[in-house]
């Protein structure tokens, strides 16, 4: 298929068209002819002149990553812009992004994929961005300790050989857990709101701990790239199903 319908699939499938008075990223096709011909797609959780290379380098069509490369727009193309941007069209590598959609896509998105992780059950949407959608809430079955969740999270994410962190202010037994991906502790009051026991995130800042400690609730970090890899590689698994030869670039932070 041309870059075009492999755009519009993508967009359609992410309601990404929801997003686009929420989100600073330009959503869609941000680099590429439309005419283009996608016969390899390759996925990465960030748009950088490494992983754009290395989607050159294993002959890929375009790169769908999390993170793109225009926030807000592009005023001048110079410095770390025209180095990325170069890399892609000197290579002939389209990109696709997909931020704030593929955070909040309840079956394809990095949240629910915490949550399959996990084992969540009851799941419903969680944590509202411009009246949108970018996290997911679910329950188990029966409580679980908060170290056996961490040290899930911590067998199972590709963190960079660095440690989830764990802020335990709350109860050791959870039953109801509040997820948003990347930089998510702005929604710890959402979750607090809602009941949960603990919010899982990526990184956090300063001022959650005591927010937290004064709240009662637990918060587990694990990691910004480690908890947003599960988006792109959904994207991945759906691309197979089209009949076009997809790889995965890991280039973790450890942040």
């Amino acid at each position: 298929m041309d870059c075009q319908e492999f755009a519009d699939r993508l967009d359609d499938r992410l309601a990404v068209a929801e997003y686009a008075s929420t989100d600073a990223s330009a959503n869609g096709l941000q680099i590429g002819p439309d005419t283009q011909q996608i016969d390899r797609a390759a996925f990465a959780v960030d748009a950088a002149v490494e992983t754009i290379e290395a989607a050159a380098e294993r002959d890929a069509d375009v790169l769908v990553t999390h993170h793109g490369i225009s926030w807000s727009g592009i005023e001048r193309v110079t410095g770390r812009q025209y180095d990325r941007i170069s890399a892609a069209i000197d290579n002939d590598v389209a990109l696709y992004t997909a931020h704030l959609p593929l955070d909040g896509h309840q079956e394809l998105g990095n949240a629910a994929g915490v949550a399959d992780l996990l084992g969540l059950t009851d799941r419903e949407p969680f944590g509202t961005h411009g009246g949108e959608y970018i996290g997911q809430r679910g329950r188990f079955g029966a409580p679980r300790e908060l170290s056996e969740i961490t040290a899930t999270l911590s067998a199972e994410l590709d963190t960079g050989e660095q440690d989830v962190q764990v802020l335990d202010f709350g109860p050791s037994e959870i039953q109801d857990v509040a997820i948003v991906t990347g930089s998510g502790v702005d929604w710890l009051d959402e979750a607090i709101d809602a009941g949960a026991d603990v919010l899982v995130t990526g990184e956090g800042k300063q001022n959650v701990y005591h927010e937290a400690r004064e709240s009662e609730i637990n918060v587990v970090l694990g990691g910004h790239y480690a908890t947003e890899t599960f988006g792109v590689r959904s994207l991945q698994a759906l691309v197979d199903e089209w009949g076009i030869e997809t790889t995965f670039i890991d280039h973790p932070t450890g942040l």
